[in-house]
């Protein structure tokens, strides 16, 4: 059995255009999803996110490559592939006259689970709505049917789960209480895959992400790792002088004025280091009141690669 728990190659997805010129929008990617990750698939809207799940869920025909879903080929052995994931869809969508006791049992039914092996009330329990078990879904709250769609996903007892913006639209209390239960499911071995606008989410979830731009993987790197790509940090030097311009001494840095009495200093590994910054301070004469820094987060990461100018770099 592979050490993957979802393996692409080459996956590339034209839409329309059978005659040339449809949207490419998948550019023949390729990823690695280790079993047992809580991976992070990030990226703006249009990226390529939804159309490489929905390919995986079965809900769209890749035009080229390949995808392994707990080593079964989505093409060679579609019934295992899916038996092995469970796709929570970011769109609410339920049959308002069914209850979710209703909706579990039939969402087993469809996948073989036998009536002995279902874990309906279980499922219910989990995801706190045991005591909604026989209202009619429509008088769910928005978060309580983002709650059972989770559940939905999880009738099968699939070792991968895939959640696709679960928490967008959702309250803080809410969106703590699902990362709660996914939290739970990864520590029992389940492979969390996870897709989400709220980066800071992701850097505090996440063990490994990727990072989607126009269809092409632009980075896929453990978390910590790819924080430390960028290994700048800004200094922020408030002065008792008040300030016009930068001053001479530290025109050689990646300096600005904040304010009348602020610099800026952009400082990074390779160009300087603090002591460099401060000692030019002094030598401008300046008196210097206090300090801060502002270290690099995933979302200046995420803004530089996907960004157009990163783009045409690459190109």
């Amino acid at each position: 059995m592979t050490k993957n728990a979802i393996e692409i190659r080459g996956l590339k997805k034209v839409y329309g255009g059978k005659k040339g010129g449809g949207k490419l929008a998948l550019k023949g990617i390729d990823l690695d999803i280790p079993q047992g990750s809580m991976f992070g698939l990030l990226g703006p809207n249009g990226a390529g996110k939804s159309t490489t799940i929905n390919i995986l869920a079965g809900l769209v025909n890749k035009t080229e490559g390949s995808a392994k879903i707990w080593g079964f080929d989505i093409d060679d052995n579609p019934r295992n592939a899916r038996a092995n994931i469970g796709i929570v869809p970011q769109e609410l969508t339920f049959d308002a006259f069914f209850t979710p006791r209703e909706m579990l049992e039939v969402q087993a039914g469809m996948y073989g689970v036998k009536p002995e092996e279902r874990r309906t009330e279980e499922l219910l329990k989990a995801v706190h709505l045991f005591d909604k078990a026989d209202a009619y879904s429509r008088t769910l709250s928005g978060g309580m049917k983002r709650r059972l769609l989770i559940a939905k996903a999880m009738v099968h007892n699939p070792p991968i789960l895939v959640l696709d913006e679960p928490t967008a639209g959702v309250d803080i209390e809410l969106r703590q209480m699902l990362w709660e239960y996914v939290r739970e499911l990864h520590a029992r071995g389940t492979t969390i895959v996870l897709t989400t606008h709220y980066l800071e989410e992701a850097e505090e979830l996440c063990d490994t992400i990727a990072i989607i731009n126009h269809g092409d993987v632009v980075a896929c790197e453990p978390t910590e790792q790819l924080l430390k790509r960028i290994d700048e940090k800004e200094i922020v030097i408030s002065v008792s002088e008040k300030l016009t311009e930068v001053p001479d001494e530290l025109k050689p840095f990646s300096s600005d004025v904040r304010g009348d009495h602020k610099l800026a200093v952009q400082i990074s590994q390779v160009n300087a280091n603090v002591g460099q910054v401060l000692a030019a301070v002094q030598q401008a004469g300046l008196t210097i009141t206090d300090i801060s820094t502002n270290e690099t987060d995933l979302e200046d990461i995420f803004l530089q690669l996907t960004s157009d100018k990163h783009k045409d770099a690459a190109e």
